[in-house]
């Protein structure tokens, strides 16, 4: 297995954990806090996917999924359209709500972005440099690294959340 087969797998492993962490949740439960500071569940899986496609986008030189197959209008959050809730408030994560039919179809279709595009991607171009504002440079395969690890970490954060739900009833 190459560093690309990695990745895939990597990436293929956070919808199906993030559609267990959402299934049969209301809004109330998706937007509910464990502490006033706390990221909610709904919060956490709008950035997973926000997260990945503002970062993927580039990468493939593809528009992001968000405004250009409309989950921005699907969404009508009163934050801009670029934002992906990096540094959020608290009040910030507060304005993430949605329902887990229209965060799990953004997370899907951007999975589906993700998918297409690491079919393109040769082992050798992991090493390409993308981003030369960081010592060292930023790789495609560190920038995709640190995608992947940054949604695997909030998934186990949601899931978390899930779990202390859960047992609260």
């Amino acid at each position: 297995m190459n560093g690309v087969e990695v990745l895939a797998d990597g990436f293929s492993r956070v919808g199906p954990g993030l559609t267990r962490v959402l299934t049969g949740l209301d809004e109330a439960a998706l937007t509910r806090r464990l502490d006033p500071q706390a990221n909610t569940l709904a919060w956490l899986a709008w950035h997973i996917a926000r997260e990945q496609d503002a970062q993927v986008a580039p990468l493939a030189g593809e528009p992001q999924v968000w405004t250009a197959q409309g989950w921005d209008t699907r969404f009508d959050l009163p934050l801009a359209p670029t934002d992906m809730g990096y540094g959020h408030t608290a009040d910030q994560v507060a304005l993430v709500v949605a329902g887990v039919e229209l965060l799990l179809g953004y997370y899907e279709a951007t999975a589906a972005a993700t998918a297409r595009y690491l079919t393109t991607v040769t082992p050798e171009q992991l090493d390409d440099v993308v981003d030369r504002r960081w010592d060292p440079p930023v790789t495609r395969g560190v920038r995709l690294m640190s995608v992947l690890g940054d949604a695997l970490e909030h998934l186990g954060q949601a899931a978390f959340v899930r779990g202390v739900l859960d047992r609260e009833g």
